[in-house]
């Protein structure tokens, strides 16, 4: 194997790895967006605070129902706490670890002569 090809992989694994840190970025922002917006008691009918909730969704489907919802009632607004919401930031990026991880031990080593 030449010295080209193991650049070339490790060169592939590192924009792998940035991917992977890319699409957690965005995830974990959106989640931040949603929890603030709850937390704050945004109006759902605002058309990029509805937008954030739907997008988020999808992601936060598997954590519904772990924990129950706060809710605190003010004069105009509620602020809600999901911890679904926080819950789901911590598996997400336990899970983009995980999956560096696996993209590192699948590197191809550096081979060495021996003589």
């Amino acid at each position: 194997m030449d010295e080209g090809t193991v650049k070339k992989t490790g060169s592939e694994h590192l924009k792998a790895k940035q991917i992977v840190y890319y699409v957690l970025g965005v995830v974990e922002v959106l989640f931040a967006f949603r929890l603030v917006f709850k937390l704050l008691g945004a109006n759902p009918q605002s058309p990029f605070v509805s937008l954030i909730y739907s997008v988020t969704q999808v992601f936060l489907s598997p954590f519904s129902g772990i924990f129950p919802t706060a809710v605190t009632k003010g004069l105009e607004t509620q602020s809600v706490l999901e911890p679904s919401t926080i819950i789901a930031m911590i598996v997400y990026a336990i899970l983009a670890w995980g999956v560096i991880k696996l993209i590192e031990i699948n590197r191809t080593p550096h081979h060495t002569e021996i003589h």
